[in-house]
Parts: C-alpha cells; sequence; structure tokens
C-alpha cells in the first residue's frame, strides 16, 4: 500500500521473533531512506500491528483481504496486478521466492493448477462484512483473529491468557 503494509508471517517456535524482525526491517529501511533522501530521523509513525491469526479458521481470510486490499483501496482493478502482492503467486503461478504456500493454501487442490484455481475462486467470492471487520479490528487493537476456542487453544499452549476486548479503559466496579 502506499503508506503501509501488510505481511502474514509465522514466528516460529519464538514469538519475540517477530518484534525483532521488524525492528531490523524498520532500522535498515529507515537508514536506506534517509541516504537515498538525504535527510534524517524515523520514518514511520509508530510501532507495527500484529494479530496472531488462528491458521486453521482465518488463515485464507487474512491472505484474501491482503490480496484485496489495493483493489480496495482503488490502486489496481485487480489483485494480480497489484506488485506486491502474493496473489499473482497463488493464483496465476508466477514465481516469488518470498512467498511461502502454508497448508491452508496447499489443501485447496491436489496440484498447482487445481490450488491456482481454488485460490482465485476464493478470492472472488463474496466476503462476509463480519470477517472483514473482525480482521480489522483485531489488526488495530492487537487482538488475536481466531474463535474463544482459539483463544483457550492458546493458552493452554503458551499460558498466555488473551481476551479481545473493546477499546478503552475498563470501567470501575461501583462500591
Amino acid at each position: 500500500m502506499t503508506n503501509h503494509a501488510h505481511i502474514v508471517i509465522d514466528p516460529g517456535e519464538i514469538p519475540e521473533s517477530l518484534s525483532l524482525l521488524m525492528k531490523r526491517v524498520a532500522g535498515r529501511q529507515t537508514r536506506y531512506v534517509n541516504k537515498l533522501e538525504g535527510r534524517s530521523g524515523s520514518l514511520w509513525e509508530g510501532r507495527f500491528k500484529s494479530s496472531i491469526i488462528s491458521t486453521t479458521e482465518y488463515l485464507p481470510a487474512c491472505c484474501r483481504y491482503i490480496d484485496l486490499n489495493p483493489v480496495r483501496a482503488g490502486m489496481v482493478a485487480s489483485p494480480g496486478e497489484y506488485k506486491w502482492s502474493s496473489y499473482a503467486c497463488k493464483a496465476e503461478g508466477k514465481k516469488d521466492p518470498v512467498v511461502d504456500f502454508d497448508e491452508s493454501y496447499l489443501s485447496l487442490g491436489t496440484n498447482k493448477s487445481g490450488r491456482q484455481e481454488a485460490y482465485r475462486q476464493y478470492v472472488r467470492d463474496t466476503i462476509p462484512e463480519d470477517e472483514i471487520k473482525q480482521i480489522r479490528e483485531a489488526l488495530q487493537r492487537g487482538q488475536l483473529t481466531g474463535s474463544e476456542r482459539f483463544r483457550q487453544e492458546l493458552y493452554q499452549k503458551m499460558g498466555i491468557r488473551v481476551s479481545n476486548k473493546r477499546p478503552g479503559r475498563p470501567r470501575k466496579n461501583k462500591k
């Protein structure tokens, strides 16, 4: 996008690796742009935003959301036209060394052409408005993109209690 990027990353077994990666990317990009443009100072306004995604429930939806973002913004007519999208790789078979195929994508078909057609159809399908809303809210608030069951599984696996609360300060109990 012109003022932000959406990236789906698997941080592996060490969740902190995502923060370290983003710190390194921000530092390198800032140095590069500052040198190129003869300027100084920070490049980005704030910290990156992230959301833990349930791979079984929401990973395909998040990928579709990202691939359609330039279309929704009026930057291109088709997701395959956007230079930085994974759509051309997943739906049209163009080579892209930074795109990995996750299990949800691989399960779309038994061969490459079958997966590409299934992904094209998935992206063309009507997206439920509540799906877009959940993805946007989870990202803006740094919350989970997944169900209550996923939240419980995460707690059991990592010992981290996560809840999707409404924005703002919690209310004080009236006595």
